[in-house]
């Protein structure tokens, strides 16, 4: 073949751009340096190439490189130039993914090592559980004690003899003397309010809410700490609101107002001042109560003296 291209005049780089095969890899064709040619199919293919571009015989060609190069048995080369190397990163990514495992796997079973390993908790102190074990014998048991207070809001404070000092004077010089008594004397016990007389007469010991007095027949006064809700003839809610003891709400004058009582005792009604006992629980008619309202006493009228008409003067005629 060698001897063909130089008879043409063609050169290495004539026939390497006519085939596209490198010109080192015609060279070694050329001289059966076959450790520098790709492997055996291609290097066949050079060879079946390089014959056509210098018009020889193709097949004669190959079939006589074949005879003086036998087939090895031994696998096919990659080609020559090609490598094929791996990701370093991914094998660095493994080795972290599986220290990670590890780690997890290690720290579970410490964790379930620690927790076999400590000692149950105590479910009795020592004291109790020598008590129990010396104890020995029938076991008798006491009277029960009593049941414990409840913790609920403390009643607030009454000054002893004030409701009556007001329900019978009424006058603010009475209440202001009671009170400065009750000042003197802050040890005095409250009164329970049930026990207390209810007053007969209206007298305000606190704030009064509601309607104005000149415009209210029935006043509602608690005789200790309640809750009070005063409802109109549609639902609506009037007044909602926790009433200490001695204070009052004066309720509109219109029809169906009801008063809802939470507790029995709690609530007095005053109707036109006067009193009319204490509320039942559940829904009152505030309506009813101020039907009951003495009706006003009319003055009598007094009839008017007749009117005297002045005589007119008489003139004497003279004479």
């Amino acid at each position: 073949m060698k001897t063909a291209r130089e008879f043409r005049g063609l050169s290495l780089q004539d026939v390497a751009d006519q085939t596209r095969i490198r010109r080192a890899y015609l060279a070694a064709i050329e001289e059966m340096r076959l450790d520098e040619l790709p492997s055996r199919p291609f290097t066949i293919g050079y060879v079946r190439a390089y014959a056509t571009a210098l018009g020889l015989d193709a097949e004669a060609a190959v079939e006589r490189f074949k005879a003086d190069e036998p087939a090895p048995d031994e696998p096919l080369r990659a080609p020559v130039g090609v490598r094929r190397d791996g990701d370093p990163r991914l094998m660095t990514m493994v080795v972290l993914g599986l220290l990670l495992i590890g780690a997890v796997v290690l720290w579970n079973v410490a964790q379930r090592a620690m927790n076999e390993q400590a000692p149950p908790p105590s479910t009795a102190p020592a004291n109790v559980a020598a008590t129990v074990a010396t104890a020995s014998g029938p076991v008798s048991l006491g009277a029960p004690l009593p049941a414990p207070v409840e913790s609920t809001t403390p009643t607030p404070y009454v000054t002893p003899g004030l409701e009556a000092a007001a329900a019978a004077s009424g006058s603010a010089d009475a209440v202001d003397a009671v009170r400065k008594a009750a000042a003197k004397n802050p040890q005095a016990e409250a009164v329970d309010p049930n026990a207390r007389p209810m007053p007969q007469v209206f007298a305000p010991d606190g704030a009064v809410y509601g309607a104005p007095a000149n415009a209210s027949v029935v006043t509602l006064q608690a005789r200790k700490p309640t809750s009070l809700i005063v409802r109109g003839a549609d639902g609506s809610v009037y007044f909602a609101r926790q009433l200490a003891a001695g204070e009052a709400y004066r309720a509109p004058t219109l029809k169906g107002v009801t008063a809802d009582v939470v507790e029995a005792g709690a609530v007095q009604a005053f109707v036109a001042g006067q009193s009319r006992g204490l509320l039942p629980v559940g829904l009152n008619s505030v309506t009813k109560l101020a039907a009951t309202a003495p009706a006003p006493v009319v003055a009598p009228v007094a009839p008017a003296a007749p009117a005297i008409t002045p005589a007119k003067p008489t003139t004497a005629a003279p004479r």
